[in-house]
């Protein structure tokens, strides 16, 4: 294909789209410990960046460069940390399903406890399971119990009873992976709901509210981790800040903020843009350039040679098409001889 393009020769028109407006990341690979870090991102950017599903993990760890991250291949994940002066038992409850539009006023305060709970203290993370009686008791999120996910349709809520034993954590990437979320709680209708399928279940099972004393500096309120097994140990009783290990596919780890690691930023998305190039190919085998097959093929070595050098992956390229319905035309070569002399006169 590169000695296509080198022997093809016709005036065509190429598109550069890019796709949809997305926050930009930024990383740093001058070290710094978090609060220089944060410190940093809030002047030049927005904030450290927030991670708040998978995907976001996926693009930061193919976007990670593990040769400049001197001495380590960890770095600053995100604005995730633990606010040294708050307790668990200080934080507050909230709902995995963090999209405010789905409450009415007062719904995400909605809350069932039995009698006495909640009572776990701090446990670390904390998290909520209902009984048989349609009561709520806070719990371990290590714990192992059956789940209640919910499909999520606008305001529209479809409750389903998973009849298998899992973890919080388990339970939580089982439902987004296969529904919308964990089932949040909004009113006593939804709860009688839900406890007649437990109920009908015979066991206990999660819903998705959980207390937590890990929170973004920048006010999100995402419920999305990606810890390592067996993390956050704080070892050393001081590591309640979080750096991200892309050796490991960006899996987190707690750290000492005093730390230095290379740091990653967000900022505004960047506005949707569309250019429209007029390009040139010498066609020297006579090959039938408009021909699907011919042009996808094209673009696909164009979009490989652009990306060599620097192009990101949200443009997309296309072709195109001309008043007749093609794409490219040979070029009258007379024609043009004449307009560079009008041009030179």
């Amino acid at each position: 294909m590169d000695k296509l393009l080198l022997l093809i020769m016709a005036a065509s028109g190429l598109s550069a789209v890019s796709s949809a407006a997305r926050l930009q990341y930024y990383f740093v690979y001058d070290r710094k410990n978090f609060t220089e870090a944060q410190k940093y991102c809030r002047e030049k950017h927005t904030d450290l960046v927030t991670v708040d599903n998978r995907e976001v993990m996926k693009i930061l760890t193919n976007t990670a460069d593990l040769d400049n991250m001197v001495y380590s291949n960890n770095s600053y994940v995100s604005s995730l940390f633990s606010l040294s002066s708050q307790s668990l038992s200080d934080s507050s409850w909230r709902w995995s399903l963090s999209d405010p539009s789905f409450y009415k006023p007062g719904e995400t305060e909605f809350r069932q406890w039995m009698a006495g709970a909640p009572n776990t203290g701090d446990i670390g993370k904390v998290c909520t399971h209902m009984h048989l009686d349609g009561l709520w008791h806070d719990y371990s999120c290590d714990g192992r119990w059956y789940t209640v996910c919910a499909d999520v349709r606008g305001s529209n809520v479809t409750f389903v009873f998973i009849n298998t034993s899992k973890t919080w954590t388990e339970a939580h990437n089982y439902c987004r992976a296969n529904h919308t979320d964990l089932a949040s709680v909004r009113n006593m209708a939804e709860n009688e709901k839900i406890k007649a399928m437990i109920a009908a279940g015979g066991d206990y099972a999660w819903i998705g509210l959980f207390r937590d004393s890990w929170k973004w500096s920048d006010g999100s309120t995402s419920s999305f981790s990606f810890w390592k097994t067996g993390q956050p140990d704080n070892k050393n009783g001081n590591e309640t800040c979080v750096a991200a290990d892309f050796s490991q596919s960006g899996a987190w780890e707690d750290w000492p903020c005093d730390m230095e690691r290379a740091f990653i930023c967000y900022g505004p998305a960047v506005p949707v843009s569309k250019k429209v190039l007029k390009v040139k190919f010498e066609n020297k085998k006579n090959l039938d350039l408009n021909d699907p097959a011919v042009m996808e093929a094209m673009l696909k070595q164009l979009k490989q040679k652009l990306r060599a050098q620097g192009l990101d992956d949200n443009i997309k390229l296309s072709w195109r098409k001309q008043a007749d319905g093609k794409v490219f035309h040979k070029e009258d070569k007379k024609t043009n001889k004449r307009r560079r002399k009008r041009e030179e006169l």
